[in-house]
C-alpha cells in the first residue's frame, strides 16, 4: 500500500477528475465512482466487503464506469518508488477485474495504460469519466494497420482512385507527364518502408517512432502515408500535426490536403477553433496550444490519437513537451538532424549554455521521448542516402575566407592596435563570434559579395544569377548585404534591376512571410526578366538571418551563402538543407525552341559559400570541391585596415604586470571537476553488487548500498556536495537523480528553471488558472521557491513590502484565494532545498 503522503494527493487528484469515494454502508472506501453513479444493493453485495483482494494481491483503487461496472485499476506507489513499478502488478489486477485501462502513480507521476494499446503513458491529471468514456468507445484495431497492404501508389489511391485506367498512365510515354500534371505523388521506395516500419513496431508493441529523414526526402508525403495509415484502419479518429513555426503550419496544411483531401479532412486550428472537431487532421504550432496553457482548457487527452511532431527535436524542446505528453495515443516524431551528427564533439569540454551542448542535450531527449534511447531512430534515410539514390543533390563547398576572416577564425583571433588619449599604444582581439557584432568592416562584407557575385552558379536558361538565400549575422547586417548587392548588380547587369536584385527578408521587414512564398513561387519582385517566357523570380537574392531556414521548399535554388558563424549543428543541417531538392528548369520554360538548345536543365548540385570555415568546423569529412580564391584587397572600392573597435579597453600604467582578469569558474567547473564525475560513474556501473540491483530496477537499494559501501571512503572520498560540483547543475541534486542519469533513466539534470517549469505543469493541471492571470501564477509561483526575501514576506504577512519588493505586482494581480492556493500547495508537494545550488 503506498505511504499516507501519496494516498492523499491521490485522493485529491481523483476528486478534481470527478470521481467520488463510495464508502455507503460500510462498504470499502477505495471504490470510485463517476459522480452521477448509484449501485444497486445487488451490486454492492457483489463486490463484497473484501473485492479489493485478488488472487494475484491487493487492488489500491478500482474505479467504475456509469453502469457501475469496473473501468480502471489504479495502482498507488510510495512517492519515491517510480509508479511503473507497479506495471506487472496492476496488469494482473486489471485482468482479474476485466479492466481495460490501468493508472500507475506516486501521487507526483502518474501514468495512463490502455491494455489494448501498448505502452503506458505519462499524464499530468488524471482523466475524467467522461474522457475514459469517450476513449472506451474507440476500439483500434492494430491488426488490420499491421496488415495494410501500402505500395507506392498509396497517397495516389486518395487523390485519384481511378488513376490506373487513365490512358495517359497506362501509356509509359506519357505516365511522367501525367503525373506531375494532375499533381499526383507516387512514394518512393524509402517512404514505402518507412511506413511498413511502423508496421512492424506496431506488430512489435511499440507506439512510438522516429523518422531520421533528411531535407527534401519527403517527411511531410511520407507523413500523409502514415495519417491515412492510421485513419483508415481505425486505428486513429483524428490526428494532430505539431510545428514550431508558423511557415511550417500552412505548408503542412496544403500538403495534406493535396494528398488526402477526397478521403480526410484537414484544418488549421487558429482558423477553426469552434470547429475544428470535424476535421480528421488538425495542423497547429505548439505554441497556439501552449500559450497560456490552452491545450489543457480546450482539449481531453484523447482528442487525438495520433499526434505527429515536426522538427520533433524543437517542437517537443522544453515547456512544449507537456503539450506533446498530454494527448494519450500513438507519437511519431520527424526529424532532420541524426543524433550521431554530434559523435565528433565532446560534451565534457562544453559549458551547459554551448549551443552544441544545447543541441545534444535536445537531441538526446528527442531520441528518448520517442523510445529510441539507444540512439537508433525507427527508420533512418540520410542525405548521403538521398544523393545515392540520385534524389537529392550535394553542395559544392566555396570556403572562401578574406585575411580578417582567417585571423578572426584563428586562435588567437584578429589584433586591433589603438592609441589611447595619452599616446599609449593598446591591444584588442576580436573572434569570429564578434564580426557584425563588436567588429565591424564594410570592407570585409564588400569582399564578400563581390566574391559571391563573381562565382555563383547561373542560371541555366538565361546565365543570370542563380536565385540564391544568404544568411548574416543581424538584421542590421542583412540590410548592409543587401544594399551592397544591389550596388553591384547594378553595375554588372545595367538597367536589369531597380534595387531589387537582392531583397532582405527578415522579421522587421513588412510582408516578409509573403516574400518567400514569392520567391518560392518565381514572382517575387515580378518574373521574367530576362526572358518574358521563363518563369523565374527577378529577385534573385533574399538576404535573411533566421527566415527560410527550415520547412522551406524552393528547389530551383542555386545558392546558399552563410556570411556568419554557425554553432548550432541542427541549423547548419538545415540551412544546408534548403539547396540539396533536384529540379528540372524546363518546367518555367514556355520557349520551346529554346528549351532545345539548353545543355543542362537539371540540377546537379549548389554552391554553399562558406566565409566562416561553418563546414570546416561541422563536416570535416567532407571533401570540399572548390576553395575560391579571392579578389585581391585593392580591387572593388578598395582595402585597408578595419576600423578602429569600439570595444573599450583597461589598462593600468606600464609596469611589467599590465592587466590582470578575473574569472570565476562556470557551472561548466574544471576538468578535475568532470573527471571526478566520470571516475564515480564507472565505479558504480563496475560495481557487481550494483549490477544485480540494476537488473531489478531496484534504485532505493542502490541508493542505500551508495551511502553505505561508496561515500566517504578512502581514496576518492566521494559524496553529494562533491558530485553536486562536477555535475555542471544550477540547483542541489539527489542521489536519486545522479544514478537515474548513470544508468540512462533520464537523458540529462534538469535545470533550475526546467524544474520550476516542470512543478507548475503539475500545479496548474490540478488548479487551471483563469488566462487572465495565469501568467502572473506563474511568477507567483516561481518566485516563493526561489525567492527567500520574497516567500518571507508573504508567510509573515508583511505585505506593505511589496511595495519595494519587484513581485509586488504580481501578487497584487491574484486573487485572494489563488494568493493563498500557491503557498499551501508548494509547502505540500516540492521540497525548496531542491531549488538552492
Amino acid at each position: 500500500m503506498a505511504e499516507a503522503k501519496a494516498r492523499i494527493k491521490i485522493n485529491k487528484l481523483l476528486e478534481e477528475a470527478g470521481w467520488r469515494f463510495f464508502s455507503e454502508n460500510g462498504k470499502p472506501a477505495n471504490i470510485i465512482l463517476e459522480s452521477n453513479t448509484k449501485l444497486t444493493q445487488q451490486q454492492l453485495d457483489e463486490f463484497g466487503d473484501n473485492f479489493e483482494k485478488t488472487s494475484n494481491g491487493f487492488i489500491d483503487y478500482l474505479l467504475l464506469d456509469g453502469k457501475g461496472f469496473p473501468l480502471i485499476v489504479l495502482e498507488a506507489k510510495k512517492e519515491e518508488i517510480n509508479p511503473l513499478a507497479a506495471k506487472e502488478q496492476a496488469r494482473k489486477y486489471a485482468t482479474a477485474q476485466k479492466c481495460r485501462f490501468v493508472i500507475l502513480s506516486n501521487g507526483n507521476q502518474h501514468y495512463l495504460w490502455d491494455l489494448q494499446r501498448g505502452n503506458p503513458n505519462i499524464i499530468s491529471k488524471f482523466p475524467t469519466p467522461e474522457t475514459v468514456g469517450a476513449y472506451t468507445s474507440f476500439n483500434p484495431n492494430p491488426e488490420s494497420l499491421i496488415t495494410e497492404s501500402v505500395k507506392e501508389d498509396y497517397i495516389v489511391t486518395t487523390q485519384q482512385p481511378n488513376y490506373s485506367i487513365d490512358p495517359r498512365w497506362i501509356d509509359e510515354s506519357q505516365r511522367k507527364d501525367y503525373l506531375e500534371d494532375n499533381k499526383l505523388r507516387l512514394l518512393r521506395y524509402y517512404q514505402v518502408n518507412a511506413v511498413k516500419k511502423i508496421q512492424q513496431e506496431v506488430k512489435n508493441g511499440k507506439d512510438r517512432f522516429l523518422f531520421e529523414m533528411a531535407t527534401g526526402t519527403g517527411k511531410t508525403l511520407t507523413a500523409a502515408a502514415v495519417i491515412k495509415l492510421f485513419l483508415r484502419t481505425g486505428n486513429a479518429r483524428r490526428v494532430l500535426f505539431l510545428v514550431d513555426r508558423l511557415e511550417l503550419e500552412d505548408q503542412a496544411d496544403k500538403a495534406f490536403k493535396q494528398y488526402l483531401r477526397n478521403d480526410y479532412q484537414c484544418c488549421i486550428y487558429k482558423e477553426n477553433r469552434d470547429d475544428w472537431r470535424k476535421n480528421e487532421i488538425v495542423v497547429s504550432t505548439v505554441q497556439s496550444f501552449l500559450f497560456k496553457n490552452k491545450y489543457k482548457r480546450i482539449f481531453t487527452p484523447t482528442d487525438f490519437d495520433l499526434v505527429i511532431s515536426d522538427e520533433a527535436h524543437r517542437s517537443i524542446g522544453g515547456n512544449s513537451r507537456a503539450v506533446f505528453e498530454y494527448f494519450i495515443g500513438y507519437k511519431l516524431g520527424l526529424t532532420a538532424t541524426p543524433k550521431d551528427y554530434l559523435k565528433k564533439i565532446d560534451s565534457e569540454k562544453l559549458s551547459n549554455q554551448d549551443p552544441r551542448e544545447l543541441e545534444r542535450r535536445m537531441l538526446l531527449d528527442t531520441y528518448t521521448t520517442f523510445g529510441c534511447a539507444d540512439g537508433k531512430p525507427t527508420f533512418q534515410y540520410s542525405l548521403l542516402h538521398g544523393v545515392k539514390d540520385d534524389f537529392l543533390v550535394n553542395p559544392i563547398v566555396a570556403d572562401a575566407r578574406t585575411e580578417i576572416t582567417t585571423q578572426l577564425l584563428s586562435d588567437k583571433g584578429y589584433s586591433v592596435v589603438t592609441t589611447d588619449e595619452e599616446g599609449n599604444n593598446t591591444t584588442e582581439e576580436f573572434f569570429q563570434r564578434d564580426f557584425e557584432r563588436k567588429f565591424f568592416s564594410e570592407n570585409t562584407n564588400n569582399i564578400f559579395c563581390k566574391t559571391f557575385l563573381e562565382n555563383a552558379l547561373r542560371d541555366p536558361i538565361t546565365g543570370e544569377i542563380g536565385k540564391s538565400i544568404l544568411f548574416c549575422v543581424s538584421q542590421n547586417h542583412a540590410a548592409k548585404v543587401t544594399q551592397t548587392l544591389n550596388e553591384f548588380a547594378h553595375k554588372m547587369f545595367p538597367n536589369k534591376y531597380q534595387s531589387d536584385f537582392a531583397i532582405q527578408v527578415t522579421s522587421r521587414v513588412t510582408d516578409a512571410q509573403q516574400f518567400t512564398i514569392n520567391f518560392s513561387n518565381n514572382n517575387l519582385s515580378g518574373t521574367g526578366n530576362f526572358n518574358s517566357l521563363y518563369k523565374t523570380s527577378k529577385t534573385r537574392v533574399c538576404v535573411t538571418v533566421g527566415m527560410m531556414t527550415t520547412g522551406y521548399d524552393c528547389p530551383d535554388l542555386l545558392n546558399v551563402g552563410l556570411m556568419r558563424p554557425i554553432f548550432s549543428p541542427t541549423e547548419f543541417i538545415q540551412i544546408k538543407g534548403r539547396g540539396t531538392r533536384k529540379h528540372n528548369f524546363l518546367k518555367e520554360l514556355l520557349d520551346k525552341e529554346l528549351a532545345q538548345h539548353v545543355l543542362q536543365p537539371n540540377k546537379k548540385n549548389f554552391k554553399l559559400f562558406d566565409f566562416f570555415a561553418n563546414c570546416e568546423y561541422f563536416e570535416t569529412e567532407f571533401n570540399y570541391d572548390e576553395i575560391l580564391k579571392l579578389p585581391p584587397k585593392n580591387e572593388g572600392n578598395g582595402g585597408g585596415e578595419p576600423p578602429p573597435s569600439s570595444k573599450t579597453y583597461d589598462s593600468t600604467n606600464p609596469d611589467p604586470l599590465k592587466t590582470m582578469q578575473m574569472k570565476d569558474v562556470g557551472l561548466e567547473g574544471m576538468k578535475i571537476d568532470r573527471m571526478y564525475f566520470n571516475s564515480f560513474e564507472e565505479k558504480i556501473k563496475e560495481d557487481v553488487a550494483v549490477q544485480k540491483m540494476i537488473e531489478k530496477r531496484d534504485l532505493e537499494a542502490i541508493e542505500n548500498y551508495i551511502l553505505q559501501n561508496i561515500f566517504e571512503q578512502p581514496q576518492e572520498f566521494y559524496n553529494l556536495s562533491k558530485l553536486q560540483t562536477a555535475a555542471k547543475v544550477d540547483r542541489k541534486l539527489t542521489l536519486r537523480e545522479i544514478i537515474e542519469k548513470m544508468f540512462g533513466f533520464i537523458p540529462y539534470f534538469k535545470s533550475k528553471d526546467e524544474l520550476l517549469e516542470d512543478e507548475f505543469e503539475k500545479f496548474d493541471s490540478r488548479y487551471l488558472p483563469d488566462e487572465q492571470t495565469f501568467s502572473y501564477a506563474k511568477n507567483y509561483f516561481k518566485s516563493y521557491i526561489t525567492d527567500k526575501e520574497f516567500r518571507e514576506i508573504i508567510e509573515n504577512k508583511n505585505f506593505a513590502l511589496l511595495n519595494t519588493n519587484p513581485n509586488g505586482e504580481v501578487f497584487r494581480k491574484l486573487t485572494p484565494e489563488m494568493r493563498n492556493l500557491i503557498p499551501q500547495y508548494i509547502k505540500d508537494n516540492i521540497s525548496l532545498n531542491n531549488y538552492t545550488a
